[in-house]
């Protein structure tokens, strides 16, 4: 059997393991979110020895031959070396600037960085307390917040939000390598329709990324659709209605789970040349692509992230 080692630590598995799934239940905490290939939360390199990746192109070339592979898209086939992401030696310094709630389920947290970071709307990054982490979106704007801003889904007991709830402005906090999604906004799509879909703590990037085409002065229309269990989920309503005043180019529709699926077969498409953004749960980010596909939205202009919930 393939033997794997972490930081002078020697273990066999079965090959064709799961990377992730081997070094998690061994004790190495590696973190991770989707599974897809997509979050890029469970970013490890390979020293010494390769595994099977399913998806290489996930990566880029210059990732690859530095070694670096998605745990959750590898199988272990032969002996070999794994650098996990430490956040004491490779993380970054930080702490809590505040927290508090913005809905029943919904906790904010901000973040000072001992050094700046540079960032783009849209983009994640994984915090750690502790040996815990976590992947999260980024909700802020860079250049005009003063801190790093994440939401945080509350409905469900979980070992990272449940140390959160916890924590004062001051507290100490250690911070991942910021990574890049699928989301983000491009200046060449200034003067199309702009569709962004959101469910639940899928708004958080999404906001982000509201404030970076309204800033750079987006002309096109612009169509923003949250859906959240109910009327207490809308956790933005105000400060997204504050923009909607503000800018006539664009709307905000706030669904409750049960109209959606009702609101979304009505949903008409401005012209072909429409771009939309998606995030969220991925049976609800399924649920906004099929509507978009079928309302006859080209497959290429639909970038999509989900935040799948972790056992």
């Amino acid at each position: 059997m393939p033997e794997l080692t972490v930081a002078g630590r020697h273990w066999t598995v079965a090959a064709g393991s799961n990377l992730l799934d081997a070094l998690n239940q061994s004790g190495v905490a590696v973190p991770y979110s989707c599974r897809a290939g997509s979050c890029h939360a469970c970013l490890v390199q390979c020293v010494d020895g390769d595994v099977r990746d399913s998806r290489p192109d996930a990566l880029s070339p210059t990732q690859r031959d530095q070694g670096w592979r998605l745990a959750c898209q590898c199988q272990v086939v032969q002996d070999v070396q794994i650098h996990a992401f430490d956040p004491q030696r490779d993380g970054q310094a930080a702490r809590v600037a505040a927290v508090d709630w913005l809905g029943p389920d919904v906790l904010r947290i901000r973040i000072t960085p001992e050094r700046a970071l540079r960032y783009q709307a849209g983009q994640h990054m994984v915090l750690w307390l502790g040996d815990i982490a976590r992947p999260y979106s980024l909700a802020s704007l860079p250049g005009e917040d003063r801190f790093l801003e994440f939401h945080l889904d509350c409905r469900q007991p979980g070992q990272f939000v449940d140390a959160v709830r916890s924590m004062t402005a001051g507290d100490p906090i250690r911070l991942g390598e910021l990574r890049g999604g699928a989301l983000h906004y491009d200046p060449e799509w200034r003067d199309k329709p702009l569709w962004l879909l959101a469910a639940g703590t899928g708004l958080a990037p999404l906001f982000g990324i509201l404030r970076e085409a309204l800033r750079q002065q987006h002309r096109g229309s612009i169509h923003l659709i949250h859906v959240a269990h109910d009327a207490g989920g809308h956790y933005l309503d105000k400060p997204l209605a504050a923009l909607a005043a503000k800018h006539p180019n664009l709307t905000v529709e706030l669904l409750a789970s049960s109209d959606a699926p009702a609101a979304l077969a009505r949903l008409r498409l401005p012209s072909r040349q429409t771009q939309a953004l998606a995030c969220g749960h991925p049976e609800r980010v399924e649920a906004f692509a099929k509507r978009l596909y079928l309302a006859g939205l080209p497959r290429n202009q639909l970038l999509v992230d989900v935040f799948l919930p972790r056992a």
